[in-house]
């Protein structure tokens, strides 16, 4: 499907770069420095949807398209495909908030889902609070950590728009692998019901969201998530 380049007004092209829900490692980050000396960048910018979008010029594309897979990073995707995962920091090494592991979980959605077709774009937040610093109210799917390993999830929602709307909860307390399982279920419906260009949003105005509800869930453990509750009340 269709890569995230773009040609600006000025004729050079803004070039995304997608990593592990904004993550780099220190090499990726020095290569990515060696990567601006070796051509000409104009500027560098990093997105709301945690992407790196590189201003370059057209001559020096296929050079860079090179040097990120070398680093083992991938260029961003546009289009009518599942965007890469706005994931929270939320891990017990990356967040002290974090009631879950919303990153992990947000690296392996993308992973698995990143660029798969879809009737019209499809954007995934996972959060590790209800902070929800991630806007997964506003995405087509969104996850937001409840506990260990226990998730609520929402579709539907609809952020950049002049009408944004809030997605609706389907499920709570299911584990992460389940998540996982339930987007497949999702993206399945929505492909078998969308139309050409009609967001999720649209698609359960008019077929209803029950349809997008799985009967198979597997639920976290309730045991678990009241010694959690139990601890953090201490």
């Amino acid at each position: 499907m269709g890569k995230a380049i773009f040609e600006q007004r000025s004729g050079v092209l803004g070039v995304a770069v997608a990593s592990a829900c904004g993550v780099v490692t220190a090499q990726q980050l020095i290569g990515l420095g060696e990567l601006a000396k070796a051509i000409t960048v104009h500027a560098i910018k990093m997105t709301t949807r945690q992407t790196i979008v590189f201003l370059i010029n057209r001559e020096d594309l296929e050079t860079f398209q090179q040097m990120i897979t070398k680093l083992e990073l991938k260029m961003g995707v546009f289009g009518n495909v599942v965007r890469s995962v706005k994931g929270c920091a939320g891990s017990d090494s990356l967040c002290q908030r974090s009631l879950g592991n919303a990153f992990d979980l947000g690296v392996a959605l993308q992973e698995r889902f990143m660029n798969r077709p879809t009737p019209k774009d499809f954007k995934i937040s996972t959060a590790g609070c209800i902070r929800a610093c991630t806007d997964p109210y506003c995405a087509d799917f969104g996850v937001i950590a409840q506990g260990p390993d226990s998730f609520d999830i929402y579709i539907g929602g609809r952020g950049g728009s002049k009408k944004p709307l809030h997605g609706t909860r389907i499920l709570d307390n299911v584990t992460g692998e389940s998540a996982a399982e339930v987007l497949e279920y999702v993206l399945a419906k929505y492909c078998e019901l969308g139309q050409a260009n009609e967001r999720l949003c649209k698609v359960i105005e008019r077929c209803g969201i029950d349809v997008f509800k799985p009967a198979d869930v597997k639920y976290a453990s309730s045991q678990e998530f009241d010694d959690f509750l139990a601890f953090m009340n201490e």
